[in-house]
This record gives C-alpha cells, structure tokens and sequence, in this order.
C-alpha cells in the first residue's frame, strides 16, 4: 500500500536522521544507566509493561522502543526509514537492550503482520507519527487488526492545531486537510538540534536561543517531503471506525522536547509552552481497546 508520498518521506527521513543522530551520541549510556526515554504521558497511558508484547509504530531511532523494553515489554519497533533501523538495532547492540527492528512503510506491515497471526497487547504510536500517514483509516484498521483480545492502542501527539502556526503564532495553513497532503520542499527538519541542542528551557523558562539551535533551525533536508493534516475529528473518528473503544482522550497544553518556536518557554525539564497569552493545546494523548 506504499505510495509515492510516503517514499518520498523515506528519503527525507533518511537524510533528517543521519542529522538527528550527530545530535545523540550519549543514547547508549543514557539507556544503559537506566535514564527513562518515555515521559509520563506515555507511561500513564501505557502502565505496566512486563511481559507485554508491544509493537512502536514509526519507531524512528529506536530510543523509545529500548525504553519500552528496559520497563520489560517484548518489543517490536517498525520505521519505513532505512537509516532509522540500521541505527536502531546499533543502538540495541551497543545498549545491550534487547529489541527487534524492522524496516517497512507501516501500512504495508500492519496488514501483513495480521495476516500472519502476529498479535500485540499494545501498539504504540507517538509524537509527530500521524502526520506522515496518508490513510488514517487504514492505519487505524491495521492497528486494530495486530491487537490481542483487549489490547490497547496508545497514542501520544501533537496537536494538529499545533501545525496550522508559523512563527508569531501567525495562522499559515488551514486546520483541515487538503487533499494528497502538503508538500514542504525543503524536506523533515533538524527538530532534534534545535530542541534538544538548545539550554535555553533550562531554569525559570527563559526564551532565548542558543547559536546551536539556530544553526538547527537553517539546516535544509535536500529531500522534500509529504505531511497529512489530521484533526482530532479525523483521528478519534478513525479509531472508532476500526471498532477499538476509547478509554481515554487528554489534551495538554505543553510540548515534550520538540520546541517549534523560538518564543516558547520551558520548565527547565524539557517541556515547552507558548508564550503567555497564547495558551493553546499543543500535545492529546489516546487510549483504546480491543474487544
């Protein structure tokens, strides 16, 4: 079910990750010495994961996956970068972590997997995964189709009203989708330089930005890429349609990690909010089951 769209995004992420990873070169120690990778939103919605089999949709470098197997779940990451699962399971390795990796658009490996019977108590989805799926509802079914009698689809993103902003809070682009996504010619960015790579969050949740992060922030991907607005409407509807029964349905008013404008404040623990005045719902968490 591949579509050009979505390969296009193959080479865009496999240029952006090759940038993100000069960014993470101390994930293995962190993974090793027990530093947690999932924040909370993601471990109140997920819970207890010992002996549970998870499958981490759009797994990207593999840290969350690694993470959710150092809390004891039997996990499966699936990226459709290539680059994104060669460091993967490099970092498996050298972490000593143990978790499998496959590469595969998920849309082709979601129906796929169900077809042979493989089977999940949760499957995982989060931060900025849905805007690269080009069928919603496929996705949602596939997702659905891998759950064990009363597993659980847990999902933890940012907020589509989130995408409709440039910087000044200046409304850029329409909260409802446009037929075939959006094409941004100058491709994924280097979100990991300018969030992570940037101090400024640290402390009483000052504004400014560092030399790094601004240097992040004019990196250009030499691959465009595809993005697919979905609203919350989109989303909720297409979880219901696949027959799954939402539990849970939060929206937070902060970022984790990612800080898409330079104005946003931080909490001094990786949390970015907008400006005073602008309190919007940047992040929505999800859960539903299986019957």
């Amino acid at each position: 079910m591949s579509t050009d769209a979505h390969e296009l995004n193959r080479a865009s992420w496999n240029a952006a990750t090759a940038r993100h990873l000069t960014h993470r070169r101390d994930l293995a120690r962190r993974l090793r010495d027990g530093d947690a990778t999932l924040w909370p939103e993601e471990r109140a919605l997920l819970g207890d994961l010992a002996g549970r089999r998870v499958v981490h949709l759009q797994c990207n470098d593999g840290a969350d996956t690694l993470g959710l197997a150092a809390l004891g779940a039997d996990a499966l990451g699936v990226d459709i970068s290539d680059v994104a699962v060669e460091a993967a399971r490099a970092l498996a390795a050298e972490s000593g972590i143990a978790a499998r990796f496959e590469r595969a658009d998920v849309l082709d490996w979601l129906p796929r997997a169900a077809a042979r019977g493989e089977r999940f108590d949760v499957v995982f989805a989060s931060y900025g995964a849905l805007p690269w799926i080009s069928d919603l509802g496929a996705w949602a079914r596939g997702a659905a189709g891998v759950l064990a009698p009363g597993g659980l689809l847990a999902v933890v993103e940012f907020h589509p009203l989130m995408y409709v902003f440039e910087e000044g809070w200046r409304v850029e682009r329409p909260y409802f989708a446009s037929a075939g996504g959006q094409r941004w010619e100058e491709g994924v960015e280097d979100y990991v330089g300018y969030s992570a790579g940037d101090g400024a969050g640290a402390g009483d949740g000052g504004t400014g930005e560092s030399g790094d992060a601004a240097a992040a922030r004019r990196w250009v991907n030499p691959n465009p890429c595809v993005e697919f607005q979905w609203t919350l409407g989109d989303v909720l509807s297409a979880v219901a349609a696949a027959g799954l029964r939402i539990e849970r349905f939060e929206e937070h008013a902060h970022s984790n990690f990612w800080r898409p404008f330079p104005d946003m404040r931080g909490d001094g623990r990786g949390r970015w909010f907008p400006p005073r005045g602008r309190e919007l719902p940047l992040m929505f968490s999800l859960a539903a089951r299986a019957g």
